[in-house]
């Protein structure tokens, strides 16, 4: 990874800092994730190689961009006042989070349009990719993905994308302009560092246009179908994963919520009711936290608006709880 990173005095003006919730009752017998987070306050020393970085990005410009319903912007909050509840212990992997608390950096600032929040999440990812910890990025509709591919262009990382969804995601600009449908192929189309590589897992059939997956396919990137990878997700993730790994590339994965069926992940953008179990996602996650090959992770189009008692955020919380239980398992074998 070339080029040296720049003091976190320069690009943490970016973040607005998470704050401890205050509402957690405090029982010694029974601690939650919110009492062991580190909720960081500018210090290079937190910053370690390996570290679970939660950021969020509340935007959902390109949602509105794309025609569909906006909302996700609230939902880096939503996320985080669920996992915050849940403990820290998880009893089967017998992993303690608080040996190896997650940092919170906070939501990226959002002051200007689309483009310069993509810009501001690049930069920032650009620095906690080339120290090596591990961000986990809480969006946000799904042009959360193309600010956070900017950041292993900044830090010259050669990287291929696993993405769970129901679209393929390449639909072209609109009027030159990057949307919700539109990060995987401004990746690929990239005129200085192209995405090295794209999958697509649990595409419906009848969530993808003819010229979309021609596109994927005329430039030898993989589609998994929803029916090719139902019950059978995450071996099709880790087999996938390992495959680019072994091409040498860092691994970029991204979860969007509409490839959950609407039964189990209501609160979504575009609601899927032929999708994945719900539940298929958190075994997903935890083996994509385990894996060395898996450099950063994201989570996309929860919209709390249109949630039903909070259910989707709730499983968006149980999925990044199992992708830092499997990272903390990954740093105690590493």
């Amino acid at each position: 990874m070339s080029g040296a990173s720049s003091s976190a005095a320069e690009w943490s003006t970016l973040l607005e800092p998470a704050q401890p919730p205050t509402d957690l009752p405090r029982r010694p017998d029974d601690p939650r994730l919110g009492q062991i987070i580190e909720y960081w306050q500018g210090h290079e020393a937190a910053l370690r190689p390996g570290r679970a970085a939660l950021l969020g990005f509340p935007q959902d410009e390109g949602i509105r961009r794309n025609g569909g319903r906006p909302g996700a912007a609230s939902a880096p909050a939503a996320i985080r006042r669920w996992l915050q509840r849940l403990t820290p212990w998880e009893p089967f992997c017998k992993v303690d989070l608080s040996l190896a608390p997650p940092l919170d950096l906070g939501d990226l600032r959002i002051t200007g349009n689309l483009e310069q929040a993509h810009a501001g999440l690049g930069r920032v990812m650009t620095e906690l990719l080339k120290r090596r910890l591990v961000p986990v990025v809480l969006g946000g509709g799904h042009e959360t993905a193309y600010g956070h591919f900017l950041g292993y262009v900044g830090a010259s990382l050669p990287v291929a994308a696993v993405n769970i969804d129901a679209h393929l995601d390449v639909r072209p600009l609109f009027d030159g302009q990057g949307h919700s449908g539109s990060p995987f192929r401004q990746m690929l189309e990239h005129p200085t560092q192209p995405l090295a590589g794209y999958a697509c897992l649990g595409a419906q059939p009848g969530a993808v246009a003819r010229a979309h997956r021609e596109y994927v396919e005329r430039r030898g990137q993989r589609i998994v179908w929803s029916d090719d990878c139902r019950h059978r997700l995450c071996e099709s993730v880790t087999e996938q994963a390992l495959s680019f790994s072994k091409a040498g590339l860092a691994v970029y994965a991204s979860i969007d919520a509409d490839a959950f069926r609407a039964a189990d992940v209501p609160g979504v953008s575009a609601p899927n009711p032929a999708g994945i179990p719900g539940d298929e996602a958190l075994a997903c996650a935890l083996h994509l936290g385990r894996s060395p090959a898996v450099t950063s992770f994201d989570l996309v189009e929860i919209s709390p608006p249109h949630d039903r008692d909070h259910q989707s955020a709730r499983w968006a919380a149980l999925v990044v709880w199992h992708f830092l239980v499997g990272l903390a398992q990954r740093t105690e074998i590493s």
